[in-house]
């Protein structure tokens, strides 16, 4: 379609007009991404509301799948299998105009990277290791996957150059308040 088409379809009077903008608008949803302890889920919300969408938490809808907390998946079924599972219901996800908060390690699947940055814009929840410890606390318990041998040091390094590389927006949640977050993320997008 050349410029001038396009312009023309803008152009077009009543109802024709409506239905061309109409099917036109693509649904989006911004999708958070980062380490456990970044703020998705806290943050998700509150941008949901702010933004009048709908949200979804992944982690919530694996443990309501599963019947069982992240952590109870990993500790009897193994990172594999919990990861496998990760994979399959971030993939089958048919939502638009949502905000997704993700699991940390979503990140590891490049088919759900792919059917997330899909559906919408994918946001990077960026927060130094040091902040991440402070605020997680005991990460036995968060359900974290870390292969044996793994410090969250380790997996920290190992995750942020692949949440920079799939991002589309790098959002630094560093001794910010949420709410200024969630501020730099709408007038981003």
């Amino acid at each position: 379609m050349t410029r001038g088409e396009r312009s023309g379809s803008r152009n077009m009077e009543g109802a024709e007009a409506m239905i061309v903008e109409k099917g036109a608008k693509k649904k989006r949803n911004i999708v958070l991404v980062g380490m456990s302890g970044a703020g998705k889920s806290t943050l998700g919300v509150l941008l949901a509301k702010a933004l009048g969408m709908d949200f979804v938490d992944t982690d919530l809808v694996i443990q309501q799948q599963e019947g069982r907390l992240l952590q109870a998946i990993i500790d009897q079924d193994g990172i594999e299998a919990f990861m496998a599972v990760e994979e399959s219901v971030v993939s089958a996800l048919q939502v638009n105009d949502c905000i997704i908060a993700t699991g940390g390690s979503v990140i590891y699947s490049e088919k759900a990277m792919h059917a997330l940055r899909q559906g919408g814009q994918i946001v990077y929840l960026h927060v130094s290791y040091e902040e991440i410890m402070r605020r997680l606390g005991n990460v036995a318990t968060r359900g974290i996957v870390m292969k044996n041998g793994h410090t969250l040091q380790d997996v920290y390094e190992e995750r942020v150059p692949l949440y920079r590389q799939y991002s589309d927006v790098t959002i630094d949640c560093a001794k910010k308040e949420i709410e200024q977050c969630v501020r730099e993320i709408v007038e981003l997008l």
